[in-house]
C-alpha cells in the first residue's frame, strides 16, 4: 500500500471519526443493543446488594432511552442525566439535596457500562461513562449516642408499638453485635451457636464471620426462632410468623422519633447502634479488635500492612461482648493476652 493510500484511509478513519484501534476492538458484525434490551442482562449480572441500591437508576435509563442504542449517549447526556437525577431526588428526612441520588445514578452508569466494555459493544477509549463527575461524599453525620439516650430509645421501643419483643431484640441485636441491617435479615436459626454464644453473620462483599454474644442474647435469640418453624429460613419474624424487611426498621424509628424528636431531627437510624458500639470497643480496646468486631474487609495499602499482623481473636472480641454486656462469656479469656507472655524468660 502507497503512502498516498494510507494518508487516504487516515483521512477517511478521521472523517467517521473512527480510530483505528476501534477496527480491532469492535468486530463488525456486533449488533449493539438498546438500553431496553441491555438493561435487564445488566440487572441480572449485578450482585444482590447493587441490585438493590441500583435498581431504580437502570430503570430510569431503560425509560429515558428504551430504543437508543448503549452507544449512542454522550458523555455530557449522561451528565445531563445525573444532574437531573440530583434535582428531582425525592426529598427524604435524610436528603442532601439530591447528592446520594446522583451517586448512585452514576454508579449505575458506570456499572452498565463496564459490562459494556467487558461485552466489547463499546471500546474502552470511547466509554461515554469514564468522564462523569461524581458527588464528592460528604462527611457521614453518624455518631455514637450517650448510654441516656440509648436507655430512651429502648424504654420507648418496650413500652410502644404492637411488638416490643420484636423491637427490643432488633435493638438489642444491633448494639451488641454493631452488624449490619442485611446481616441481621439473613440471620436465621441455623446461625446461633448456643454453646458458644455465636452467631454466623453475612456481611457486605460476600464476607462470613462468627460473632460472640451475650448469654442474654442468644437466649432470646432462640426463643425467637420458634417464630417460624424451618431453621434454614430467616430468623427475625413477626407474631404471625412473616419475615420482616426493612420496612420494620423504618417503621421502628418513624415511631421513636414521634416519642423522641431528637430522633427525628438528628435523622438517628439503625446504623447510629454500629457507630455507637464500634466507637466504645475502639475506645476500650483498640482499633485492632474494632475492626474486627465490625468484620470490615482486610485493608489495603501501607497503613494496612501493619493490621495484617494485628488482627483480633474472637476471644479478644468475646472479651468486648462481655464487658459491654457485663455478662461472662465462654470465650473470653481476659488473663490470655499477649501481655501476659513471659517475654523476660524467653530472652
Amino acid at each position: 500500500m502507497s503512502t498516498a493510500d494510507l494518508e487516504a484511509a487516515r483521512l477517511l478513519l478521521q472523517r467517521l471519526d473512527v480510530r483505528p484501534e476501534d477496527l480491532l476492538t469492535i468486530p463488525s458484525t456486533v449488533i449493539i443493543p438498546t438500553f431496553r434490551e441491555y438493561v435487564p442482562q445488566v440487572i441480572d449480572a449485578a450482585p444482590a446488594g447493587a441490585r438493590r441500591t441500583y435498581l431504580p437508576y437502570w430503570h430510569k435509563l431503560s425509560s429515558r432511552w428504551p430504543d437508543r442504542s448503549i452507544a449512542d449517549p454522550t458523555g455530557l447526556e449522561l451528565q445531563q442525566l445525573v444532574e437531573h437525577t440530583r434535582r428531582h431526588a425525592i426529598v427524604r428526612r435524610n436528603s442532601r439535596e439530591g447528592r446520594s441520588a446522583a451517586e448512585h445514578m452514576v454508579g449505575a452508569i458506570r456499572r452498565l457500562y463496564r459490562h459494556a466494555v467487558a461485552s466489547q459493544y463499546i471500546p474502552a477509549s470511547r466509554n461515554p461513562a469514564a468522564a462523569l463527575d461524581k458527588p464528592r461524599r460528604q462527611r457521614s453525620s453518624r455518631r455514637a449516642l450517650s448510654a441516656h439516650q440509648l436507655t430512651q430509645i429502648n424504654h420507648v421501643a418496650a413500652t410502644t408499638g404492637d411488638d416490643p419483643d420484636l423491637d427490643t431484640l432488633l435493638l438489642r441485636l444491633h448494639l451488641e453485635t454493631a452488624c449490619r441491617t442485611g446481616s441481621a435479615l439473613r440471620l436465621r436459626p441455623e446461625d446461633i451457636d448456643p454453646d458458644h454464644c455465636q452467631i454466623r453473620l453475612f456481611g457486605k462483599g460476600g464476607t462470613i464471620h462468627w460473632q460472640p454474644i451475650s448469654p442474654t442474647l442468644t437466649t432470646r435469640l432462640l426463643h425467637h426462632g420458634s417464630r417460624g418453624d424451618d431453621p434454614t429460613q430467616q430468623l427475625l419474624r413477626y407474631r404471625h410468623g412473616r419475615p420482616i424487611t426493612r420496612r420494620r426498621y423504618d417503621h421502628l424509628w418513624e415511631r421513636l422519633g414521634r416519642h423522641l424528636p431528637w430522633i427525628t431531627t438528628h435523622q438517628i437510624t439503625t446504623h447510629w447502634l454500629r457507630h455507637t458500639t464500634l466507637t466504645w470497643v475502639e475506645r476500650h480496646y483498640g482499633y485492632a479488635i474494632a475492626r474486627a468486631f465490625a468484620a470490615h474487609a482486610e485493608p489495603t495499602g501501607q497503613d494496612g500492612a501493619t493490621l495484617t499482623y494485628v488482627q483480633a481473636t474472637n476471644a479478644e472480641i468475646a472479651t468486648a461482648v462481655a464487658e459491654l454486656t457485663g455478662e461472662p462469656h465462654p470465650l473470653a479469656t481476659p488473663d490470655d493476652t499477649l501481655t501476659d507472655l513471659p517475654f523476660g524468660s524467653i530472652f
